[in-house]
Parts: C-alpha cells; structure tokens; sequence
C-alpha cells in the first residue's frame, strides 16, 4: 500500500472547536464525551490527559500556586489547540474539557485555537455540586478546588456561555450545549 495521494485534511473542515470549561467536578469530562458522542466525526480531548503524558517533571496545580504548574496548564493548553487543529483540518470536531478559570487563561485558547470559531461554553453547577460529583466519581480529587468557583465567576462572567448544570441530567447539558452554539449534530 503507498500513501502518496492520501490527504489528512478532510474536503470540509470541522465546524470550529468547542471548550467546556468549568471547575473540578462540574462535569466536564462527562458532558464532552456525550456531546462528542453525538457528532459522526467528533473527537473528545481531555486535556488532563495531555499533562499525563509528562513522565518526569509534571507539576499539576495546587492551591497555593506554582509558576511551573502555570507553565504547564499553557503548555497543555498549547498542545490541545494544536491537536484539535489537526483534528478540525481533519473534519473531526474537537471538544475540549479543562478547567479554566482565569480570563488569561480563556483568551490563551482563543489565541491558539486556529479551528473557529472558538465555542467557549462553562459549565457552572455550583461549588457545592461540583464537590458532591467529585466524591461521587472514580477519579476523585482529594482537593476541594470549590473556591475556584468563585474566581472563574468574577474573571470569565459574559466571556462565553454559561450553563448551570446543578439539576440537568448529562443529556439535558448535551442539548443546552449544542443550543448555546448553534451546533447541529
């Protein structure tokens, strides 16, 4: 078999990028997945899984903050524009999950996400909720990062969609996603 004529890019590109952002526990990783699900040519990129693939070295955040852990979310950041480009080229739409909180952070995306536009939706059930799903889930966290919280909803307040997901079921938050960004699956 040669590969001469094969192309990666696809005839028509994804429909731009989305972002479901939020705080541990809000359900990033579940509604992602499911609304990813809903796409015939969808990826779903946790970008908690591209600081995984740090072998040594790998500082993840902590509450009293670490410039090398800051570099690191950047530098994950970076890496899952560039793979949700090459997947968007591809006709994959990707749907990224990670925590963002901070504006510079939110505005780090929009500068490196060349798949537009750039569907930035967060997910906000409450710090109370977002705790109770953390305790509930395999994955759990030993950190309450509930005060996060607050600092995404004084940074990122009207800098993208907002859906509170406190009392939806994962398909409810599917379908209020794809209604919020036009996207049609």
């Amino acid at each position: 078999m040669t590969f001469e004529n094969i192309t990666v890019d696809a005839p028509r590109p994804a429909p731009g990028t989305v972002l479901l952002a939020g705080i541990p526990g809000s359900g990033k990783s579940t509604v992602a997945a499911a609304l990813a699900a809903r796409f015939d040519r969808s990826a779903h990129i946790e970008v908690d899984r591209l600081q995984e693939l740090i072998v040594r070295g790998c500082h993840w955040p902590t509450p009293d903050g670490d410039p090398e852990a800051d570099r690191q979310i950047l530098l994950r950041a970076r890496n899952a524009c560039l793979l949700a480009d090459s997947l968007a080229a591809a006709g994959f739409l990707p749907v990224l999950d990670d925590v963002v909180v901070r504006r510079s952070h939110l505005d780090f995306y929009r500068a490196h996400a060349r798949a537009v536009p750039l569907h930035a939706v967060i997910l906000a059930p409450g710090p109370e909720k977002a705790w109770e799903r953390n305790n509930a889930r395999h994955k759990r966290l030993t950190t309450n990062w509930a005060f996060l919280d607050e600092a995404m909803r004084s940074e990122l307040s009207g800098e993208a969609v907002w859906i509170d997901n406190a009392d939806r079921t994962v398909e409810e938050t599917v379908e209020a996603v794809l209604t919020a960004t036009g996207l049609k699956a």
